[in-house]
């Protein structure tokens, strides 16, 4: 029991829902930054945006935005656009975005493809 005049004083909480929202509004805003910076050929100041942006993630825990995920490379952190710093293959059920920086090789799965396949072994059951 503490006597009345030995209170603690309040401590004031974190929200971390607030925290993140405020985190994924920094998060689009650099990407956005970085995709203008990559267009007019400024690959490093991209490459910080970017870098910034994922620090910013990790640290409130958010994950990086849907319509940015694929739009960097994982390897060398550069913003990623067709023809200026990355090469982009289609064919044989995917996606092959190579960076040019680095040489890093990201395959993704080509959607329409798999969706008629699905609908196929549904029909064959």
């Amino acid at each position: 029991m503490r006597p009345e005049g030995l209170r603690r004083p309040m401590v004031k909480r974190r929200h971390r829902g607030m925290e993140r929202r405020i985190a994924l509004e920094r998060m689009t805003s650099l990407f956005r930054l970085a995709e203008e910076e990559a267009l007019q050929r400024h690959a490093d100041r991209a490459r910080r945006y970017v870098e910034l942006a994922r620090r910013i993630g990790m640290r409130y825990n958010a994950r990086v935005p849907a319509a940015f995920k694929r739009s960097f490379c994982k390897k060398c952190l550069a913003f990623l656009l067709p023809s200026v710093s990355a090469r982009v293959r289609v064919g044989r059920g995917r996606v092959v975005v190579t960076c040019t920086a680095c040489g890093a090789v990201q395959r993704y799965p080509y959607r329409r493809e798999q969706t008629a396949r699905r609908a196929a072994r549904a029909r064959r059951q």
